[in-house]
């Protein structure tokens, strides 16, 4: 019986597609979401949200100036925002691509660092499941520097362990982990996480012993690296000290507001009811990876003190602090829910094969439950996703068309605006329009077109209102003409 066993063991094992399963798995899973993330800002999420607007000025006009002079808040994207909006023009897509490309990389990274920490079978099936989730794509789709407060904490994890996993670490990892580590602490809340990675490091008594027995060239390297740059950070605070709070904190936190910001932030997480002010479209966390992410925590309280086990408790602790000082950095949640997903999957895995420790067809018949239970899980949250910031009030009115009439229905036209005019004017870097405040200056051009509330003009008439497919505020531009005999 037990040589029956071994001979079917083989047969199964020298199949094609059981052989090379989780590289056909990952390369299905690479084309998808690769595909996904270039296309989707094109069809959902393709609007624009008063921080998106906010983020592609400050990054458009970001000079040397400003960078001598401390404006280095969220440098390193800011730097890719301004290239894709200099050589692409004033676009939603343009200023979506920066977020596109850290996107794509961030998904490499978390699958990475699933597959260092899980098996494969593991690390495949949570990396289907974060990669292709609302919060993913909401990130990946948001014009804005959120998601490098998700990123950064992933490539260092990553890094990290890279380094754990050796016995004498590449010095290369060690280099890049430093450099990583001075690059996020100007991404606002990030001198938290790397007060958290060395307090961690020196509290987690596995960790501290990889430590002790680093090659002192890296170990040196990365001490100094990290020095120099809360020192750099020292200098530009102190020619612009609005950055301190700013990378702590917010603009306008209170200690008054933590408790309600955290809770605004969780509701936004897994409430049905949604936000009407917000752009998450909620809940972000659906309901079975949240049931999953349970499971992984229950089965993590075993062993807890193993660095696997407990980084993804105490990543949930940091990111509670942070969304006390500003809601949105929940979004940083995906990050340790991720972790705990990949726990409670190992721990179904492995209660189901231990029902059959002798049997190689029951891996085989798991396949078909498994793929149709995993479908129900992911195409839902496609369409959720999709549908969600296309029609559902709650979010579609925080997200504005302009750019993409203005470019449709205006060429070679004077456009006036009262608000956001700094990112408008960009529109003359790419465009025959030209774009001015409302000043007399206007009255010298024969047409007119006004952006927001109609304006009664002396010698102008009103000849066509352009619209947005938007319920509301769907008047977009006034078109005027010089009335005739003036």
């Amino acid at each position: 019986m037990c040589y029956n066993n071994d001979v079917k063991k083989l047969i199964i094992s020298n199949l094609f597609l059981y052989k090379y399963r989780f590289i056909i798995g990952y390369v299905i899973l690479g084309v998808f979401f690769t595909t996904l993330l270039f296309t989707l800002p094109l069809f959902a999420q393709k609007d624009l949200s008063s921080s998106e607007i906010d983020a592609a000025t400050n990054s458009f006009y970001l000079g040397k100036a400003g960078v001598m002079e401390g404006d280095l808040i969220d440098l390193p994207y800011r730097i890719l925002q301004k290239l894709s909006i200099s050589v692409f023009g004033l676009s939603s897509y343009s200023i979506k691509l920066p977020s596109i490309l850290v996107g794509l990389l961030l998904g490499v990274l978390l699958i990475l660092l699933l597959n260092r920490w899980f098996k494969s079978n593991v690390s495949l099936l949570t990396s289907c499941l974060i990669v292709l989730s609302t919060p993913f794509l909401f990130l990946a789709g948001s014009g804005t520097p959120l998601i490098m407060l998700v990123f950064w904490p992933t490539f260092l994890l990553w890094l990290g362990s890279k380094i754990q996993g050796e016995n004498r670490p590449k010095p290369l990892y060690c280099f890049a982990f430093s450099i990583a580590m001075l690059l996020s602490i100007f991404t606002p809340y990030m001198i938290y996480f790397a007060v958290f990675c060395v307090f961690f490091v020196l509290f987690q008594p596995h960790l501290r012993f990889i430590l002790k027995n680093l090659p002192k060239l890296p170990l040196v390297a990365v001490i100094l690296l990290i020095i120099g740059g809360f020192a750099l950070l020292g200098l530009n605070i102190a020619h612009r000290p609005a950055t301190i709070m700013e990378l702590l904190f917010a603009n306008d936190f209170q200690i008054g507001s933590f408790v309600s910001n955290v809770s605004s932030g969780l509701s936004m997480l897994f409430s049905w009811h949604g936000n009407s002010e917000s752009v998450f479209l909620s809940p972000l966390i659906s309901l079975p990876i949240l049931s999953l992410a349970f499971i992984g925590l229950f089965s993590t309280t075993k062993g807890f003190f193993a660095s696997r086990n407990s980084i993804a408790s105490i990543l949930i602790v940091f990111g509670l602090i942070i969304t006390g000082f500003n809601s949105y950095a929940v979004i940083f949640m995906i990050l340790p829910i991720s972790i705990l997903v990949a726990h409670g999957l190992k721990y179904i895995l492995l209660k189901w094969y231990g029902l059959f420790p002798e049997n190689p067809y029951a891996r085989i018949s798991a396949l078909f439950p498994l793929t149709l239970l995993f479908g129900f899980m992911i195409i839902p949250q496609l369409i959720h996703y999709i549908y969600g910031y296309r029609y559902n009030p709650n979010v579609a009115n925080e997200f504005s068309d302009t750019i993409d009439v203005i470019k449709h229905n205006l060429d070679n036209q004077t456009l006036v605006v009262k608000e956001n005019y700094q990112f408008y004017k960009i529109l003359e870097h790419s465009t025959d329009l030209r774009v001015v405040e409302s000043t007399p200056e206007v009255l010298e051009t024969e047409r007119l077109a006004v952006l927001g509330a109609e304006q009664p003009l002396g010698n102008y008439t009103l000849s066509r209102i352009i619209t947005s497919p938007k319920k509301d505020n769907s008047d977009i531009i006034y078109l005027y003409t010089v009335k005739e005999g003036e």
